[in-house]
């Protein structure tokens, strides 16, 4: 039998951190049944103990130390929730070699140097958790980890980031503009201040190389990960998008492939049959594909402070399990390779193109050329507006290694009747 109480301590109380206190307020026996275990937390570092906030506690419970929590011998438990790489990082490896279990939702983090963060809890036979660094309240980490074992996952699709998803689906539904989107999206709390990581598409990659880790066995270096964000999605490109059968999501691609591993973020056109094209405003969706399994989706609020709680506090209740039953490493990742990540100009995808080009006979026939030299099959061309002599053209192409289609690309616009800076983007295949 373990220790008749189990002392919690937490790093950081904002948004999440808030969370996981009301929720504990709420639910404490609940969890306390469950895992037959009684536990308490006592520990919490905050920047300012005087600050006035929404969920009253105890003052002695809130420090400024964080060896107050880190060195405290009674404290079995520590949930990282301050976010970004240091001194998180720090904190975690020096709870670990305490002997503490960790729980953390930093995405970040766990995406840069989740391995030599698991290794350092290898070393010392503890664990961490990390179910919130994803999906927020959507399970996805324990799946991955534990009911998808026996699967060789082949392929990840995801829509994981809410403040994007959010801002694509107002554009859509409301014929916003992406400025007023994003506005929008940070009025109602789904946007930072500072939008970039979100909208860069840099949040959903982390993400991504979290999963693939797991499904795919691999370490990624998150240099290696193609990422493009939805700066430059347009109200007229979900309007043809739309007419033509596609709604346009950020979406995180994950695949083992015959030459290797495969992973890209980039807004993509998903065909309106899809799962994902229903997944609208801040939620998330996960799409995996198993040899075994078949297809499963994961679906569900993919941010936000009670949701993100349900999943830390999860992870909690699997630590203070770990420590009832004595398991000594019991759920610890083995060591993952480094991958080599295929490059994306050697990958095939279907692309959509929508240009300006003088409105004068001849201009099929020379795009028809153009892709034709490079073995880039069109399947749909549309011409529809015409303002002052000047055409938009759009079209969606078959399947094409991307340098290739690239290569078109750049005759294309070196054409005299055809205008630079045309929006491209990719079709989910």
């Amino acid at each position: 039998m373990g220790k008749d109480l189990i002392k919690v301590g937490m790093l950081g109380m904002g948004t999440v951190g808030s969370g996981v206190v009301e929720l504990l307020k709420r639910n404490s026996d609940q969890i306390k049944e469950k895992t037959e275990t009684a536990f308490a937390l006592t520990k919490i570092l905050v920047r300012d103990p005087s600050r006035p906030r929404n969920i009253e506690l105890a003052q002695e419970i809130f420090t400024t130390n964080p060896d107050d929590i880190i060195e405290d011998p009674s404290i079995s438990i520590i949930i990282e929730l301050i976010g970004g790489i240091e001194p998180a990082r720090d904190y975690i490896r020096r709870a670990l070699q305490s002997g503490k279990y960790v729980i953390t939702a930093n995405k970040d983090l766990m995406a840069a140097h989740g391995e030599e963060l698991l290794s350092t809890a290898r070393e010392n036979k503890r664990n961490i958790f990390y179910e919130g660094s994803v999906g927020g309240g959507i399970p996805i980490i324990r799946p991955l980890r534990h009911s998808l074992v026996a699967d060789q996952v082949k392929r990840i699709v995801g829509i994981v980031n809410g403040t994007t998803n959010y801002i694509l689906t107002r554009m859509a539904q409301d014929n916003l503009n992406f400025e007023d989107a994003l506005c929008q999206a940070q009025k109602l709390g789904f946007a930072e201040a500072d939008p970039s990581s979100d909208i860069e598409g840099r949040d959903a990659a982390y993400k991504l190389i979290i999963m693939s880790g797991l499904a795919f066995g691999f370490y990624i270096d998150p240099g290696q990960v193609y990422i493009e964000g939805i700066g430059k999605v347009t109200r007229e490109d979900i309007d043809y998008a739309r007419e033509i059968g596609y709604v346009i999501k950020l979406v995180a691609i994950g695949e083992q492939l015959p030459d290797g591993l495969a992973l890209r973020v980039h807004p993509t056109l998903v065909s309106h049959e899809h799962p994902l094209a229903s997944v609208s405003n801040e939620f998330n969706a996960i799409f995996v594909e198993g040899d075994a399994v078949g297809e499963v989706m994961f679906y569900g609020r993919g941010a936000g402070s009670l949701p993100t709680a349900s999943a830390v506090l999860a992870d909690m209740a699997e630590a203070l399990r770990c420590i009832r039953r004595q398991a000594v490493n019991g759920v610890i990742e083995g060591a993952k390779k480094q991958a080599s990540l295929i490059p994306i100009d050697k990958l095939k995808s279907c692309f959509y193109l929508r240009f300006l080009a003088d409105d004068r006979p001849g201009v099929f026939a020379a795009l028809a050329n153009v892709f034709g030299d490079e073995q880039v099959s069109l399947d749909m061309v549309i011409q529809k507006r015409r303002v002052n002599n000047t055409a938009e053209i759009v079209l969606v192409t078959h399947m094409v290694v991307e340098e290739a289609f690239n290569r078109a690309l750049e005759k294309v616009i070196s054409l005299p009747a055809i205008r630079p800076n045309p929006s491209k983007f990719r079709l989910l295949g």
